[in-house]
């Protein structure tokens, strides 16, 4: 709660505010009663009209006056407790944001999602609740109590005994419903994830007919939740009805004995029925209480869970710069090993080879042999285990993030556009591109011809996840996006399965014109794809197996012959 507590502090004025108009609140709440008693015993006791009228004109006076420091409260509570959520939700958005792949897999994106939504809506409540009536309610319940005494000092002992007994109701009920309250928070990760996934995947589950099933997995996380919620629903329920039984046999105890008082001339009838009225603001007040508690303290949990995203350590770590060596290589692989977080065996073991600036390699394999493992230790999305990944002779370790992430190009398995137009997702390649390198990029990439049928063409709208578009035209879209930026280093991983075998072709014909000659890291399942390559690395279970060009490797590499004969039976592509 250390991280929540930092965002609280920058709203002094509103926090001391907030419970100080409370405060003067509660005062006017415990005038009330005394009003009430004069009223009855000077006014309709003795048919004064003119006391009576100018009593109701002071309560209806404290009830504009406690009603104005109501909303005042209600004011400065929101403010702080709004401003607090916000900052805290955007500190949190830009720290997971500089997570790296392992700290995102780690954390999950289910549950990073639940720390942006339900957790900080709930220290959000938690904060304003805290504020208005944590110090209001003790205040209205000491303060019944210390009126009582100064009315009848003998019918104010049934409030000392009232309320420590519904002092032990509310809080028993409290700390038993705390732990369940705690279960439920957890489990609303589960929910979020099933939900996410579904929705995620809704395209696959219906082309396999899977909805029921889904329905189900859904169903049965949904009630599991739901039974956890009826238990905490269950146990707090149990707080107003014994409550109540514990008030209202005071209420009848403080009948009974000021009756009795009343007719030996000890207390006055208005007298009577201000302590019964103190009883009633008691009851109200501790049931509040005892909810904001409940509040506060999934506040506090969900505050905990957020403190332990926000203390992770977001982003990599730099070692001391290091000055290239005149003549490196583009990209070097020093005797490299990978193992992912809980990785029962290493992803990638010994991996060894240089690559010269303007080369091509084909990175190929079979499904799981670590190709995109690989590449992603290039752009340091992840870090090797064991070894060094070097770019122009420098540790990728040795450089800032964003420094080394410029000289690279991605184009990732997955093709992922974003909501807005064509040209705002082709600019995250390069800010101030001009309509002229654009064009090119998308000519390059072999997108230009769909992009000009499109109304609006570079200010053609793009939808959430590019649906407007069709696999192919999305993969070309982010390739043309990575061209912009005129990279060093350009990664394509497997980011040509969408084409056909001519657009594909094209595509690398028109690669190998670029003026700046990258080197180009090519991902694919296609050897037609990689057979013009420089170099072809062989993967196989994470280890590299054959290395070299097309036609050495069809006589030295028994599983590159095996994928090539499997995609043309006669040996060699028409």
């Amino acid at each position: 709660m250390k991280v929540f507590f930092r965002f609280f502090k920058l709203y002094p004025k509103e926090s001391i505010l907030a419970p100080l108009f409370k405060l003067l609140e509660a005062c006017f709440d415990l005038l009330v009663p005394l009003v009430v008693a004069v009223i009855v015993d000077q006014g309709v006791g003795e048919g004064n009209r003119s006391l009576i009228i100018q009593m109701s004109l002071v309560l209806v006076l404290l009830a504009v006056v406690g009603l104005s420091c109501a909303l005042c409260a209600q004011y400065f509570a929101a403010k702080s407790a709004i401003g607090t959520a916000a900052r805290l939700r955007h500190e949190l958005f830009a720290h997971m944001q500089a997570f790296t792949y392992a700290q995102t897999d780690c954390v999950g994106t289910s549950t990073m999602i639940t720390r942006m939504t339900s957790d900080i809506n709930q220290v959000q409540s938690g904060i304003n609740m805290t504020l208005r009536l944590f110090l209001r309610s003790p205040i209205i319940v000491l303060g019944a109590m210390l009126m009582a005494f100064t009315i009848h000092t003998r019918l104010a002992l049934i409030f000392v005994v009232a309320i420590p007994l519904l002092s032990v109701v509310v809080f028993g009920v409290m700390l038993g419903g705390i732990p369940l309250f705690k279960r439920v928070q957890s489990r609303l990760d589960h929910v979020t994830a099933v939900t996410r996934e579904n929705l995620a995947g809704v395209r696959v589950i219906r082309a396999f007919c899977k909805e029921e099933e889904e329905i189900e997995a859904f169903d049965r996380a949904n009630k599991e939740q739901t039974s956890l919620q009826n238990k905490a629903g269950i146990l707090s329920s149990l707080m107003n009805p014994l409550t109540y039984v514990i008030v209202n046999f005071a209420v009848i105890l403080l009948i009974r004995q000021g009756s009795v008082s009343v007719n030996i001339g000890g207390l006055t009838q208005g007298e009577l029925v201000a302590l019964v009225n103190y009883m009633g603001q008691i009851l109200v007040e501790l049931v509040k209480l005892a909810s904001t508690i409940f509040l506060v303290t999934k506040a506090v949990a969900c505050g905990n869970r957020i403190g332990a995203v926000l203390n992770m350590p977001s982003g990599t770590d730099v070692l001391a710069a290091e000055a290239a060596e005149p003549g490196s290589a583009a990209v070097t692989f020093e005797n490299v090993t990978l193992a992912y977080h809980r990785g029962s065996h290493p992803s990638l073991e010994n991996i060894e080879f240089s690559v010269q600036r303007g080369q091509t390699v084909g990175i190929i394999g079979g499904t799981g042999s670590g190709k995109s493992s690989l590449v992603n230790l290039i752009p340091r999305f992840y870090d090797a285990t064991e070894g060094r990944v070097l770019v122009n002779g420098r540790d990728v370790r040795s450089y800032e993030p964003q420094d080394l992430r410029r000289l690279i190009g991605v184009v990732p398995q997955k093709a992922e556009l974003f909501r807005g137009s064509i040209r705002s997702n082709l600019c995250w390649g390069k800010a101030n591109a001009t309509d002229e390198e654009l064009w090119c990029a998308l000519e390059l990439a072999q997108a230009a011809d769909f992009v000009r049928e499109k109304e609006g063409m570079l200010d053609a709208p793009v939808e959430q996840k590019g649906r407007n578009f069709s696999g192919g035209q999305k993969q070309r879209l982010t390739i043309a996006r990575a061209l912009v930026g005129a990279p060093e280093i350009l990664i394509l991983d497997d980011s040509a399965s969408a084409l056909d075998f001519v657009t594909d072709a094209r595509l690398r014909g028109a690669l190998r014109t670029l003026e700046h000659q990258p080197t180009v890291f090519v991902i694919s399942q296609r050897t037609s794809s990689i057979r013009h390559a420089d170099l072809i690395v062989v993967l196989e279970d994470g280890r590299v197996v054959g290395m070299g060009q097309h036609k050495e490797l069809l006589d030295i590499c028994e599983t590159y012959r095996e994928i090539h004969m499997s995609q043309f039976k006669g040996g060699e592509e028409a």
